[in-house]
């Protein structure tokens, strides 16, 4: 059974993820545990008695952004517009990645990070049926169509120099917007099935 961590080390337990968050979005996986230590305002022991390696740091925050995500997902699976509630999780996703761009961080596959992102994906196809029972999104879309496109609209804007902070929504409403019933038309291939 794990027990809680006393409120001074949850602390520093969320200063630290914070700090490599940071730290490995600015040097990739260069980054070193004595800086994050120093970002974080802690000693380099204080790291490893919370994460025995730096793989594991790159795991926990990993973890971290898909149960927000799982939240987040979940909570909207009993919002009234089953459409609305769809396009709020794809602008948390799209905020989160935005925030900080870790993409290589999902080389960081524990077993715990396969069974959160598993869990994940199951909130994201059920938002999904949802949505589509509700005729919120058009027939042929599936969760796995949407779980590859949480993406996009982040990593279009990385190709635009001086890109606003906030350019990544319109691509959002563009996802979307070709997510709906209206106006679809046949699609081409039919949806991957590993997701």
């Amino acid at each position: 059974m794990t027990r809680p961590l006393r409120t001074d080390a949850a602390r520093n337990r969320r200063l630290l993820l914070a700090a490599a968050a940071d730290e490995f979005a600015e040097r990739g996986l260069d980054a070193s545990v004595a800086d994050i230590a120093r970002r974080a305002g802690l000693g380099k022991g204080t790291v490893f008695r919370h994460f025995a390696t730096k793989e594991d740091l790159l795991a926990a925050i990993v973890l971290d952004r898909i149960d927000e995500l799982t939240t987040a997902g979940e909570r909207l699976l009993d919002a009234p517009d089953a459409g609305d509630a769809l396009l709020e999780f794809l602008t948390v996703a799209a905020h989160q990645r935005q925030q900080r761009d870790l993409t290589f961080l999902h080389s960081a596959l524990t077993t715990d990070v396969t069974e959160a992102r598993t869990r994940m994906f199951d909130t994201v196809h059920r938002l999904v049926d949802r949505a589509r029972e509700h005729g919120a999104v058009r027939t042929d879309v599936t969760g796995a169509d949407v779980i590859l496109l949480m993406c996009a609209p982040n990593y279009v804007t990385t190709y635009v120099p001086n890109a606003p902070p906030d350019l990544w929504r319109r691509y959002l409403a563009i996802i979307f917007d070709g997510l709906r019933p209206e106006g679809a038309h046949a699609l081409p291939h039919p949806p991957p099935t590993d997701y």
